[in-house]
């Protein structure tokens, strides 16, 4: 599984200050640690940065690539500013992400053949969010027939079918991964890359590795290709990488409608356990869920 760091986000405290200060040593350092941490790919995500996004994209990129040779991918709505990653890039870099919206397809399709970039391809319509898995597939194949209009094959396309937090909508949730069982089917030949941490969005901070490490548990089921995650979570890291098969295949019976007795469940195995029925929505969420 490709892991994306997602750590070099202009919402961070001290990343955000350092871009706007154009301080590279907290970029660089930070960049070194993902490295490190078993990230294959950064995250470069800037947020709109609507008055200097492309000289900021083109610094951070030139600033990463000093730290890491790690691929990176180009997180931000400024399509201007993605074209100057593009070309700041000593390789071809991942453009994060294309909507169905008509301004980014116009804008970002011919970015993405003039760079040899591989896209995400984000199943968010003219109408936004997809009411449910079927509407998700739709979107999918739609933006495979866009995205070929403008000679782009599936195989240079990430399908992120869109993780919503699960305080917010379980239905949602549910749906996402619903559309990923379906994926290989409706989307032959594209890759699935989901935004891990978006599940566990609005959670207090000390609990939210539990719902990315379970959902990424869940999505292995269904062959997931990349993760954009936080990997400088260890165990995440570690469940990614196959060192924690017991957990995977704990999670996996649990989808399969299996009973499985708490009692005899390990305190780690109860952590995942007691997680999965929050996401799967056999336990409505609470911040005490873990206590139930």
């Amino acid at each position: 599984m490709i892991l994306v760091a997602e750590n070099i986000n202009t919402v961070s405290r001290s990343i955000g200050t350092a871009f706007r200060q154009r301080n590279s040593e907290p970029v660089k350092e930070l960049a070194s640690r993902l490295a490190e941490s078993g990230a294959d790919m950064l995250d470069l995500n800037i947020g709109p940065a609507r008055k200097d996004g492309a000289e900021l994209m083109d610094w951070l990129v030139r600033t990463v690539q000093d730290a890491t040779s790690l691929p990176l991918s180009l997180d931000t709505t400024n399509a201007d500013a993605i074209e100057s990653g593009l070309i700041a890039a000593s390789r071809p870099a991942l453009i994060n992400s294309v909507s169905l919206q008509p301004e980014r397809l116009e804008k970002l399709l011919p970015l993405a053949k003039e760079y040899s970039a591989d896209i995400i391809g984000l199943l968010w319509g003219t109408d936004g969010m997809p009411r449910d898995a079927n509407e998700r597939c739709m979107l999918a194949v739609d933006l495979i027939y866009q995205a070929g209009v403008a000679g782009i094959t599936p195989e240079k396309i990430w399908i992120d079918p869109i993780a919503t937090p699960v305080t917010v909508d379980i239905f949602q949730v549910k749906s996402c991964l619903e559309c990923m069982s379906m994926l290989s089917e409706v989307a032959p030949g594209c890759r699935s890359i989901v935004g891990l941490s978006n599940i566990s969005s609005g959670v207090p901070s000390h609990l939210r590795g539990y719902f990315n490490r379970t959902f990424l548990a869940m999505l292995i089921k269904y062959g997931l290709y990349a993760a954009i995650c936080d990997t400088l979570d260890e165990e995440l890291v570690k469940l990614a990488r196959g060192g924690m098969n017991n957990i995977v295949e704990l999670v996996h019976r649990l989808m399969d409608g299996e009973e499985v007795d708490p009692a005899a469940l390990t305190p780690r195995e109860m952590e995942y356990y007691k997680t999965y029925r929050v996401i799967s929505g056999e336990v409505l969420y609470s911040d005490s869920w873990l206590e139930i």
